[in-house]
């Protein structure tokens, strides 16, 4: 009795060997080992646009990029950074997209692991007579219950490169993430300082406005008594209203620049204005920033990190592809309960099963399997063009920064003296016209070119901050002292 069901599993024994067989030389994995690109920089980087006050050899240390911009000092840029990091709605994108390749890196690691599916069902049928002579007619009951399983087991390595590329893909999303948070904390504390920076020129322009006012009531009252002429008092009139021409703008300046920032916090454009339209201080950073080693910056950029993942996704992509040049294995099994009858369902008499290996492959596709494969590589090499595209622009953005960082505070310095020259000029024009030794004339000249030499000094110390913010980003700082805060936003966000 024992024979026959012993012989009838043998069968299924041999189709579970050869598919422990099949699993053990699954260690095969087809296409490309990804390697990463050797990428070679001058050891000169960053020496020759070092600030002339910091010795060339300051030049490889490595920047503290620790939340680099506490360093202006100014209480309501790191209000305004810490409220972005949670709100940004640029960032929140950014964090749907990392959800979502590590979703689908689940999606690909499940594909190593058998599938299993139950099911139940009723049916009552009859018999036509017609169409069955001889047969007799009447109807019948069937009640089934059982569980069927597939496992395509991975002999050639084609899902296992599918989950490398998905890995590689949400690593690439997450440097992503790093640099969407990098951009926007330089696009708030670039915003910020050009706030602030219109609210200097603005009290500038209408500091200016007032000395020009008082130059003017003090010509009409020389009018008045007959000791000046009508052409003195147009003058004044004409460079006061000049100088008030310039307010507008910078108060249109000022207001969108505050809109700027309410939008980078997620918020309506307007709803910064109560908190930031009083006046404040242009913030200003550190003299001096070193570049550091190539090396180290090429590491810390998120965006050359998130270029040479790609190329890893893609080369991994290579090998999903070559795959498909090759068997499938498939190892399926069916087991469950069958009966006419409800009463004699669960009895073993009505047991089934079934148990087997598959194979399939593909033997002629028009070369179909082939072409898939050229057209990843290509991919491939795509990346791997971007990436020393990426790599360029990152070494630019940091030697571009350093230049210009360092240009304008000399420039600044310059001004700073020009702006004393010309205030000098204008107390000497105006105690000399008032003791006729020189005309009316000198004295509006001098008092144009003290604005022209304080408005472009505002201008530059607004543009000395603003290359910093831009050399903090070309050096890829910030996000990784914002980790916890992301994280954290994370985590408050609803599971859909």
């Amino acid at each position: 009795m024992n024979e026959p069901r012993s012989a009838a599993a043998r069968p299924a024994l041999a189709a579970l060997a050869l598919s422990l067989g099949l699993v053990l030389v699954a260690g095969c994995t087809v296409g490309p080992d990804y390697k990463a690109p050797d990428t070679k920089v001058s050891d000169n980087f960053g020496v020759a646009t070092q600030p002339a006050t910091q010795p060339a050899s300051q030049s490889t240390t490595q920047p503290d990029l620790t939340r680099w911009w506490e360093s202006f000092n100014d209480p309501a840029l790191n209000k305004l950074v810490a409220e972005a990091v949670k709100s940004n709605l640029d960032l929140k994108l950014a964090q749907a997209r990392v959800r979502q390749a590590r979703a689908d890196l689940g999606f690909n690691e499940a594909g190593l692991f058998p599938t299993l599916d139950g099911g139940a069902g009723f049916s009552r049928s009859r018999v036509s007579k017609n169409a069955n002579p001889g047969v007799p007619v009447g109807t019948r009951n069937l009640y089934q219950a059982g569980f069927d399983a597939g496992w395509e087991i991975d002999v050639f390595g084609g899902n296992r490169r599918a989950i490398e590329s998905a890995q590689y893909t949400l690593e690439a999303q997450t440097d992503a993430e790093q640099a969407t948070r990098i951009t926007l904390l330089a696009e708030v504390a670039r915003n910020y300082v050009l706030l602030r920076g219109f609210q200097h020129e603005l009290a500038i322009v209408r500091r200016n406005v007032a000395t020009q006012e008082d130059t003017l009531s003090l010509q009409r009252q020389k009018f008045d008594a007959g000791i000046a002429s009508d052409l003195t008092v147009a003058q004044a009139e004409a460079l006061v209203t000049d100088t008030r021409a310039q307010i507008p703008p910078l108060e249109a300046g000022t207001r969108q620049a505050i809109h700027r920032l309410g939008v980078l916090l997620g918020q309506e454009p307007a709803s910064l204005v109560a908190e930031l339209i009083e006046p404040q201080r242009i913030p200003s950073g550190p003299p001096t920033v070193p570049a550091g080693l190539p090396s180290e910056l090429l590491r810390r950029r998120p965006d050359v990190r998130q270029a040479e993942r790609g190329i890893a996704a893609a080369t991994a992509s290579i090998g999903v592809a070559t795959a498909d040049l090759f068997p499938k294995f498939t190892l399926n099994g069916t087991l469950g309960l069958s009966s006419a009858k409800a009463s004699n369902f669960a009895e073993a008499a009505s047991g089934y099963w079934s148990v087997g290996p598959a194979m399939t492959w593909r033997l002629f596709d028009a070369g179909r399997i082939r072409a898939n494969i050229r057209s990843k590589e290509a991919v491939r090499d795509q990346h791997f063009v971007q990436y020393q595209q990426v790599v360029l622009q990152a070494l630019s953005e940091v030697e571009d920064a350093l230049v210009a960082y360092d240009r304008e505070q000399a420039r600044q310095t310059i001004l700073r003296a020009s702006v004393a020259s010309n205030r000098r000029s204008v107390d000497l024009a105006t105690k000399l016209n008032g003791a006729g030794v020189v005309d009316f004339l000198n004295v509006l000249a001098t008092q144009q070119a003290l604005l022209a030499a304080e408005d472009q000094l505002a201008r530059s110390d607004q543009a000395v901050s603003t290359n910093l913010v831009a050399l903090y980003k070309a050096l890829g700082g910030g996000w990784e002292t914002t980790e916890p805060v992301a994280e954290a936003a994370k985590a408050e966000e609803p599971r859909r």
